[in-house]
């Protein structure tokens, strides 16, 4: 009977122990970090600066711009068509409901209304409408730059 008993809480240490480890890789993978979905941005000299390396790997990358208690949220992303895209995290028409995108393959989806855009489509030429909202970016061959009176163009947004 004793030995059982051993056994059963080894079983029962065993258990937790694998149950903890699960919910460890599921949020490991669900969460891009414990600050959730977005990186903090902070400019120099006007403009905010985004490592190309960092965001050339064809994944939407979420980033906040914070001023004055306002935070703004934008996304970089390569599309398929070898360009840089960025865009708020807002669109045009639901931003009111402050959910924003996720990607799905090449799309980015609004979150309150499922419409899918294609990543290759988002730029200054999608205006209206519920795309994701333009954001101006300056491309070179090391780094994504975003004036900050761009991102300050977008508060309404937020």
């Amino acid at each position: 009977m004793e030995r059982l008993c051993k056994n059963g809480i080894k079983l029962g240490v065993l258990a937790v122990v694998l149950a903890v480890a699960v919910a460890t890789a599921v949020c490991a993978f669900e969460f891009p970090s414990f600050g959730g979905k977005y990186q903090k941005v902070k400019p120099v000299n006007g403009v905010v600066s985004v490592p190309l390396a960092k965001v050339n790997d064809g994944k939407a990358h979420f980033f906040k711009y914070s001023e004055g208690g306002k935070e703004l949220d934008f996304f970089v992303v390569k599309g398929s068509d070898g360009q840089i895209h960025t865009a708020f995290d807002a669109c045009d028409v639901c931003y009111h409901e402050k959910k924003g995108y996720v990607q799905q393959g090449g799309n980015m989806i609004c979150k309150n209304c499922n419409k899918k855009f294609p990543i290759t489509q988002i730029g200054a030429q999608a205006d209206g409408g519920c795309n994701p909202s333009y954001l101006p970016a300056k491309v070179d061959a090391s780094t994504v730059r975003i004036k900050v009176s761009d991102l300050k163009s977008g508060a309404r947004l937020f």
